[in-house]
């Protein structure tokens, strides 16, 4: 098993990689920066012609990782050049249609502010629109997208801990409504885990249950759990790092899902795993720090060498294969998850906390 002491620098190699392989100005445009959403990239990948907006979103925050692990000027500037490109490709604002999209925008912004990147009215714009895509179809939440019939759990996670960040009584309360609607609606009542979502019909009744388990929807809940903080969330949070680690690990590595989208899942669920291990006074919280340590220890053992540092593949048991035109190791998405989940693991080291596998 790894030795934490390494982490911090891991992490550190998988920025660079990202970085050097994947960063692109927009349009050409000085003081903008975007992660091309492939590599090698395609000419329609150094555009920005598709944009990847959670993507986006996921590459701030490893980014704001980084840059509490090894605080440096030249990474607040990438991150000033970061909100910029997001902003600027954009082209409409701060928003768009998809409510998961824009809570992941909303928590990087909120971070970007605690290192000195301030966005109050992109923050404000976020929180208007999630406040407003609730209702009351199938019992509440919001939805996946506007003018939709679904409601899931990669929607109203992240908005749950969004608005739980923002802390006023009214956020608060619907940070508590929306994870009480998922553990209503969408608990397995066999693994302790959470479904994906729910279509409704117009009259507002439930027509189908989507019950694909992703750990995705884990992390999310998970995080949102934490942040609410009182007993009864801690408890979930508890019984849910139970179940990640009974149904959705291999010998305490947190299983992938594959590339394109899916490539984040996985990293997502490791980086509220740690907020866990360091903020849940359960005994799970060892538990999730484990699932940290022992899938970051197999992403970098199973990594493959490329263009300036190493590249992860998307099922972290398994070795790290060629950046093919077909593969998931071309995806943005996938090298994020993996350096998300070595920054996850750095930061328990730097908190001193160790592994309990050896």
């Amino acid at each position: 098993m790894t030795t934490p002491k390494l982490l911090a620098a891991r992490a550190g190699v998988a920025e660079r990689a990202v970085e050097s392989r994947h960063l692109r100005r927009v349009w050409g445009l000085p003081g903008t920066a975007l992660g091309a959403v492939a590599w090698p990239a395609t000419w329609s990948a150094r555009l920005h012609v598709r944009f990847g907006y959670w993507w986006q979103a996921h590459l701030l925050d490893c980014v704001l990782d980084a840059q509490l692990r090894s605080p440096r000027e030249a990474r607040l500037k990438l991150i000033r050049r970061l909100v910029r490109g997001i902003r600027v490709r954009n082209l409409v604002g701060w928003t768009n249609d998809y409510y998961d999209d824009i809570a992941w925008l909303g928590l990087a912004l909120q971070r970007a502010a605690h290192a000195g990147v301030h966005k109050p009215h992109a923050i404000d714009a976020i929180a208007q629109r999630l406040r407003a895509g609730w209702t009351d179809h199938g019992g509440g939440g919001i939805w996946w997208k506007r003018d939709d019939d679904f409601k899931n759990v990669p929607a109203n996670g992240p908005a749950a801990i969004f608005l739980a960040r923002l802390g006023g009584k009214g956020d608060l309360g619907r940070a508590r409504s929306t994870v009480d609607w998922i553990e209503e609606w969408l608990r397995d009542e066999e693994t302790g885990l959470l479904f994906d979502g729910l279509h409704v019909h117009p009259d507002g009744t439930v027509r189908e249950v989507e019950r694909n388990l992703y750990t995705y929807c884990q992390g999310v809940v998970l995080g949102a759990c934490v942040e609410l903080g009182s007993t009864q969330y801690k408890d979930r949070a508890a019984r849910i790092i139970t179940a990640v680690d009974k149904h959705l690990a291999d010998d305490g590595v947190l299983r992938g899902h594959g590339g394109g989208d899916a490539g984040l899942f996985t990293g997502i669920l490791a980086r509220y795993l740690a907020q866990a291990a360091l903020r849940l006074d359960r005994p799970e919280a060892a538990k999730a720090a484990d699932l940290v340590f022992t899938s970051a220890d197999a992403l970098w053992g199973n990594r493959s060498a490329a263009v300036s540092g190493p590249l992860f593949g998307p099922q972290w048991t398994e070795p790290a294969g060629d950046p093919d035109p077909a593969s998931a190791e071309r995806d943005l998405s996938v090298q994020l998850g993996g350096w998300m989940t070595l920054e996850a693991a750095a930061l328990l080291e730097r908190n001193d906390i160790t592994p309990l596998r050896r």
